[in-house]
């Protein structure tokens, strides 16, 4: 295993590799992206055939520190591409390889951020599941990496690459539902008991020590892997920062605010007794420097829709409101679209892996989308959103310094960066 001091000094080699990338020299023998993928259980499977299935990529790299995982993965994808990708349990080692042009990031939240940043040290384009941050600080120093090092970032929103949202939040901006106001974001899944389990000795296929990475060490649990870590503050974020960061991202995309000056967040674990920690009901309030508001809901139990919406956006206008991806009048009418767009006209088909291969080809930001900045904004919300839930008070922000201010913020501000385990710890850039 690398020490920082090793992995910095190769990263300064590989920035300056990288460099005849950005002046536009064709990806690999084939002209294709070369992407390694870190994280393989789960969502990490739809990167790996994302960017399989696109044209324009090929996965050549594999990572992940369950050597189940791992060797299951490389199988399925030497049979069906007829390539057997490099396999590694340790993303520096993959960083390291100069067959790589492209990261892509499905590993849990704690991961995100951290990862991330080494892959821009050692030159190569991110791509990076939602959420960005697994809190507010280590955000804005990747999107500082991003600009530092020259790297293409992407943030794994969809919604951002999707025609209809485009269309939709365009109109919108463009004054059809008159001056918006207020957003509502919802993210309502049913969530059941994750039930208890001890600690316990942590079984031979896993790297114990590289998967809790970032993360204060704590006994191996089988309530962590691979999916109920979600539901436990040292690695995720709860729901609102698991499913609801796709419709937070939505929200913060369509009002155009940046960061809020107040938060709000009240809620709880509802419904069972379990060994999870993060709330499955809450409602946080976000108040802009102009009034606008935004409501973001997470119920994880038994609910009705809002609007036909279950896992959706509201906007709310002077002259009327859009539910999904539909403008009404005020008088609940549809209004049509009178421009016939096509996606080639919007300039994005859907596909987001598509998008971030054509600007990591391309060399311009502009046209992938959700940048490292976008994500930071919208993860930095659903952050700020727990804080306040966690510290059950309203808290009020300087947006400008991404801080908490007045009373309460010397404890709230404790909780914008964690401490991390030496020899994982997100450098300073911003």
């Amino acid at each position: 295993m690398w020490t920082r001091r090793q992995f910095i000094g190769a990263s300064a080699s590989a920035v300056i590799a990288a460099g005849t990338m950005g002046r536009g020299t064709v990806f690999g023998a084939n002209k294709r992206v070369r992407v390694g993928v870190v994280g393989l259980n789960g969502r990490g499977q739809s990167h790996v055939g994302g960017f399989t299935d696109f044209p324009g990529s090929e996965v050549v790299a594999l990572c992940d520190c369950d050597k189940r995982v791992l060797e299951a993965s490389a199988k399925a994808l030497k049979e069906k591409t007829g390539k057997k990708p490099k396999t590694f349990v340790d993303m520096r080692d993959l960083m390291e390889s100069k067959g790589v042009d492209a990261v892509s990031f499905a590993t849990p939240n704690h991961w995100h951020t951290l990862g991330s940043v080494w892959a821009c040290q050692a030159g190569k384009d991110v791509y990076v599941e939602k959420p960005l941050s697994h809190e507010v600080w280590e955000g804005r120093q990747l999107a500082a990496a991003a600009k530092k090092y020259g790297r293409i970032v992407q943030h794994g929103t969809q919604n951002r690459s999707d025609p209809g949202w485009v269309r939709a939040i365009q109109r919108m901006k463009a004054g059809e539902i008159g001056e918006v106001y207020m957003a509502r974001g919802l993210c309502y899944k049913r969530r059941d008991s994750i039930g208890f389990q001890p600690p316990e000795p942590p079984p031979d296929w896993l790297d114990w020590n590289l998967w809790q990475g970032p993360a204060q060490e704590r006994p191996f649990c089988k309530n962590y892997v691979h999916y109920n870590w979600h539901w436990f503050w040292d690695y995720g974020n709860g729901d609102i920062g698991n499913q609801g960061v796709h419709q937070m991202d939505v929200a913060v995309w369509g009002l155009g605010k940046g960061f809020p000056v107040r938060v709000g967040c009240a809620g709880g674990r509802f419904g069972y007794k379990d060994q999870g920690e993060t709330a499955n009901t809450q409602i946080c309030t976000f108040t802009y420097a102009d009034g606008a508001l935004l409501v973001f809901e997470v119920r994880g139990r038994a609910t009705n829709d809002e609007a036909g919406e279950k896992v959706g956006n509201l906007f709310y206008g002077s002259e009327g409101y859009m539910a999904g991806e539909k403008l009404f009048d005020k008088d609940g009418k549809e209004i049509p679209d009178k421009e016939k767009l096509s996606p080639a006209d919007l300039g994005v088909t859907g596909n987001h892996y598509e998008t971030f291969v054509k600007a990591v080809v391309s060399r311009k930001q502009e046209e992938g989308r959700g940048t490292a900045l976008d994500g930071h904004i919208a993860a930095s919300h659903c952050h700020l959103g727990n804080i306040a839930y966690r510290l059950g008070r309203d808290l009020r922000i300087d947006p400008d310094k991404e801080l908490f201010v007045g009373e309460g913020a010397g404890e709230a501000n404790v909780m914008l960066k964690r401490v991390y385990r030496k020899g994982f710890e997100v450098p300073e850039l911003a």
